[in-house]
């Protein structure tokens, strides 16, 4: 018997269509850290594809992008792409290994492929608070909160897909909000609300809410008293398999220690 999926994909593209184009300010950042990233690299990028929950932030950036719909199975063609972005979606995939063998199998050799999502640290102080507020108030915990993906878990996850030389670093957003109420009318905004196959169908009691910003404001607010709230975008690259690339030495070929490599440094005569 098939395991339930781990997200509703109705529900996610439900509520992504009901984002604001206000509500999408980390999807803009994690959209200009990677146009920024590219620029930093030595090559023009002339058959490129966009994967992504948000086309409208994409529109006009990379000349002649294909800009495709995070779907199961995506419209990708295979070994046709230079470039392979895929951007804030890979954390509410039922298969975030399965789409990237997709992104891969669709780069020509040498493409490279590069990913934004949200990390594992993202909105640690509400996971907290909410757990407290529900296990005191009804004895147990129900999902309320997304699970995301670690970044170690994430690189290691670029190496399982295929990719050639992964990278995986991560940028922390640190922000504030008035109470809990406001934080989650932001989530709402950004269409990233609870999509869990196993999330409660039922609204969830206020006095849940009322206890969560209490717990918050007493263990995660600042001197002002606005709660702080933190968000952590983890950014992925690897490149299509190729002949030419670099490749790591074999074990057992390497002939000095790094002891000796230091002792013949230190001994260099200097200029």
């Amino acid at each position: 018997m098939t395991p339930p999926e781990l997200f509703n994909t109705k529900a996610k593209f439900s509520k992504r269509a009901r984002a604001t184009v206000e509500g999408l300010f980390l999807q803009r950042l994690a959209r200009d850290e990677i146009l920024e990233r590219l620029q930093d690299i030595n090559r023009s990028f002339t058959n490129i594809a966009i994967v992504t929950s948000y086309p409208e932030i994409w529109v006009g950036t990379l000349t002649s992008a294909a800009i495709l719909s995070d779907e199961d199975v995506l419209d990708l063609k295979q070994a046709s792409y230079d470039l392979v972005v895929h951007s804030m979606s890979l954390h509410h995939c039922n298969d975030p290994v399965g789409q990237i063998v997709q992104c891969n199998r669709a780069l020509q050799p040498d493409g490279l492929f590069m990913a934004a999502c949200f990390g594992g640290q993202t909105l640690t102080e509400l996971r907290a608070a909410l757990s407290i507020a529900e296990t005191n108030l009804r004895g147990g915990l129900s999902p309320r909160v997304s699970p995301m993906a670690e970044i170690r878990d994430l690189g290691a996850i670029l190496q399982r897909a295929g990719l050639a030389l992964p990278v995986a670093d991560s940028l922390q957003v640190p922000t504030t909000y008035r109470d809990v109420y406001h934080l989650m009318q932001d989530l709402r905004a950004m269409g990233e609300t609870n999509i869990m196959t196993a999330r409660s169908k039922n609204f969830a009691p206020k006095a849940l809410f009322k206890f969560t910003q209490k717990i918050y404001k007493r263990e995660y607010s600042d001197q002002t008293g606005r709660l702080n709230c933190t968000f952590n975008l983890v950014f992925l690259s690897g490149w299509g398999p190729d002949a030419g690339q670099p490749k790591p030495l074999k074990p057992g070929s390497v002939t000095k220690t790094l002891q000796q490599a230091l002792k013949e440094a230190k001994n260099l005569p200097s200029d």
